[in-house]
């Protein structure tokens, strides 16, 4: 009998954050059992809602999305995203640099798609958010992963940037606000990335979905607006600061030093075009969330809700005996480190799945970031303040007796 395997492309590819472990708790779910579900960043099923505006209007205009729109998308969303690029001082930028999408993971992997021949090597954090890495190892690339220092905020490590870079180094990728570290670059640090890539003459990736989701008033900034001489592909989207994940909405923006990227924007228009268009029906609201009043910033100021939870899991992790965490300063992860000489963590996979079966709690592994130590793990910090509550006595409960 004639057998189908699954593609050789897909033996280096990963995606835990919906893999075997989620799986394991859905058979579950479909048993009886009650999961607590920190492993994803989905803030519609705990109770956080659009702004009524953003609603309103995407209902208001849905019978207008009833064609196909043009492939990079429609010209009310583009236009307010370039004039979103120009207020995060992203230079020369124009209406046709702006693509729209079936939120950033869509475009991802059609940059990467663009970009990357057999073995040509990109940079990309660890730990990461593994639709990047997934995305250029099935495109053909040697994916070359950097350190992110824990020790120093999670903050990208310069060194090991630099030593990695060989002359088959097309591009560095950098995620900020990070997923999962919660971590916000600070200008020193993206100028350092800056003066690394025009050394080597390196694009630039900067995932920014978060750019709207960070506390205490701290500025973030746009690594493309530091570097008007290089070849810069910006990505941001509504999914996570309009809590409208589902919506799917999200773009990419195209500057600086656009010659040096000629050939490469021929082929990113060519795979535009063979989507058909930017079939997505939540750009029409685009214009309306970028503009005016926007109540989810009260989300991430003191008192809003996921600024307090943010804060209160950030406590509850520090109070468990072996555990240590850096304070995120952005977006709504958080990413605690095991003592392994205390829980001697060979497996975390088997962490997780031990966690899920005694205490009905699902996370993230860190491997599941391309992290290469098994000791640390994601937390979502979405749920309401009980249920995190709940989640950080069962884990302390869990982890004073747990060892592998």
């Amino acid at each position: 009998m004639r057998t189908f395997n699954k593609s050789s492309k897909l033996e280096n590819v990963l995606y835990d954050v919906r893999g075997p472990v989620v799986d394991m708790a859905n058979r579950m779910e479909e048993e009886g059992t009650q999961i607590l579900k920190l492993n994803i960043g989905n803030p519609a099923v705990f109770g956080f809602r659009a702004p009524d505006e953003v609603v309103q209007d995407m209902a208001r205009q849905l019978p207008d999305c009833e064609g196909y729109s043009p492939s990079r998308g429609l010209f009310s969303a583009r236009k307010a995203i370039m004039q979103y690029a120009q207020i995060k001082g992203l230079p020369n930028v124009t209406m046709d640099d702006i693509y729209t999408g079936n939120g950033v993971s869509e475009l991802i992997n059609l940059c990467m798609q663009a970009l990357l021949d057999n073995g040509d090597e990109i940079l990309i954090p660890s730990p990461d958010y593994p639709l990047w890495t997934a995305c250029a190892t099935l495109a053909g690339g040697n994916v070359v992963h950097y350190i992110c220092d824990e020790q120093a905020d999670w903050y990208p490590d310069l060194k090991d940037i630099e030593k990695k870079i060989t002359d088959r180094t097309k591009a560095i990728v950098i995620i900020n606000p990070n997923n999962p570290t919660g971590a916000l670059y600070p200008r020193e640090v993206l100028e350092g990335i800056v003066e690394i890539a025009r050394r080597h003459q390196l694009m630039i990736f900067s995932d920014e979905i978060y750019d709207r989701l960070v506390f205490n008033d701290k500025e973030h900034i746009s690594i493309a607006s530091l570097a008007p001489d290089l070849f810069c592909v910006t990505f941001s989207g509504l999914s996570k600061s309009h809590m409208i994940a589902g919506y799917r909405i999200g773009w990419m923006v195209i500057s600086g030093n656009k010659d040096m990227g000629k050939d490469y924007i021929l082929g990113i228009n060519m795979l535009s075009n063979m989507r058909l268009c930017s079939n997505v029906p939540a750009q029409s609201i685009v214009q309306t969330a970028l503009g005016g009043y926007q109540s989810v910033k009260t989300y991430i100021k003191p008192g809003g809700r996921i600024y307090e939870q943010c804060k209160f899991v950030y406590k509850a992790l520090k109070d468990i005996p072996g555990v240590s965490v850096v304070k995120p300063k952005a977006a709504f992860y958080i990413f605690p480190k095991l003592d392994k000489k205390k829980f001697h963590i060979t497996d975390d996979v088997k962490f997780a799945v031990d966690l899920l079966r005694a205490k009905k709690i699902l996370i993230v592994q860190g491997t599941g970031f391309n992290l290469k130590t098994p000791d640390h793990f994601r937390i979502v910090c979405l749920p309401r303040m009980e249920e995190l509550s709940d989640a950080m006595t069962k884990l302390a409960d869990f982890l004073d007796t747990y060892h592998q």
